[in-house]
């Protein structure tokens, strides 16, 4: 996470910050590696943090919600390579 400079300690985040966007100019790199699709899915079946609806268009994430998901896919990778 240290490696994304343009994301907030605290506040919101939008699902390009998230899941990234390589036709961006220049491309965004995500923090969680799935498309759009299966973030919304995990989303609906409570995989991934819900949204928060700030207009009709504008849907955001808390950033605590998603450093504690990195944190918890971090600790995962960690235990299932035998580092623990």
């Amino acid at each position: 996470m240290e490696n994304h400079k343009n994301i907030p300690e605290s506040g919101y985040v939008r699902l390009k910050q998230i899941i990234g966007d390589n036709q961006a100019v220049p491309p965004i790199q995500g923090l969680i590696p799935v498309s759009k699709t299966t973030w919304w899915e995990g989303c609906k079946t409570g995989r991934f943090p819900k949204p928060l609806k700030l207009t009709k268009r504008t849907t955001v994430w808390r950033w605590s919600d998603i450093a504690e998901l990195c944190r918890k896919i971090d600790q995962e990778a960690s235990c299932d390579s035998g580092d623990v």
